[in-house]
């Protein structure tokens, strides 16, 4: 296995800027009496913005970007910006009959029973990674077989490249915005202890899951595309806020 960005940037792990409100997901808390963090704003012009906001993927970079709503507005069309940013999406669904076989988990040949693969339009295909200790470790295993593994689960087929992605974890799939996946590889970074990762996180994951299960659709059968889900901003998940989530902004 290796750990490096998919499509370019910074190596997993490395800072970003004027990303203050991810730091909660993979940095202890500062100590008592610490000075309070800047409060984030937006990427793209400046005003202020709490937590609780939305990311634009620059496809360029490969970066998340902390957006207002006005400015993350104007890229939920496709082609907006001359195709360089797109607005992630707010769509969840979950699928507990579309899991992973033990069959499959053996083919992955990960160390962690959680993954997600999104369509990277810059490459042509997908890409898939697991949260590690290090940060998103891409997993090395052929691009067919992921293509094999989407198309096996039409009922959640329709996944906006770059910006949405199929998440597995041990029992159930789910259909996330991509920077939910990122806000599971920042609690993985910060909870891991040792081999098997501790009972904090343990805890830790499986809140996360919980809360994905709370806000997310139930799906069977489901048609194919639907509701792309950039109008409202739904229900907070339990115990997260639906903002910034992502250990520095890139991938």
């Amino acid at each position: 296995m290796s750990e490096r960005p998919a499509g370019g940037g910074r190596p997993p792990g490395r800072e970003g800027t004027g990303r203050g409100g991810l730091r909660r997901f993979r940095e202890p808390a500062p100590p008592s009496g610490a000075h309070e963090r800047e409060a984030p704003r937006c990427e793209m012009c400046a005003e202020p913005i709490g937590d609780d906001h939305r990311h634009v993927v620059n496809l360029e970079s490969r970066t998340l970007m902390c957006t207002c709503p006005a400015c993350c507005l104007l890229f939920t069309h496709e082609g907006a910006g001359r195709g360089r940013y797109r607005a992630v999406p707010y769509r969840y669904l979950y699928a507990p009959s579309l899991g992973l076989s033990p069959a499959d988990w053996d083919e992955l040949q990960i160390p962690v029973r959680m993954v997600f693969f999104f369509h990277n339009s810059v490459l042509g295909h997908a890409t898939a990674f697991y949260p590690s200790p290090g940060g998103a470790t891409e997993s090395e295993l052929p691009i067919p077989a992921w293509e094999r593994l989407r198309a096996e689960r039409a009922a959640v087929a329709g996944v906006e490249p770059d910006v949405e992605a199929l998440l597995f974890d041990e029992t159930a799939c789910y259909l996330v915005p991509i920077d939910a996946c990122y806000e599971l590889v920042g609690l993985v970074r910060l909870h891991w202890r040792g081999f098997d990762g501790g009972q904090e996180a343990r805890e830790a994951i499986g809140d996360f899951f919980a809360g994905l299960r709370a806000r997310s659709r139930l799906v069977a059968n489901a048609p194919e595309g639907g509701h792309t889900g950039y109008g409202g901003a739904g229900s907070a998940v339990p115990g997260r806020r639906p903002g910034c989530a992502v250990p520095g902004g890139e991938w």
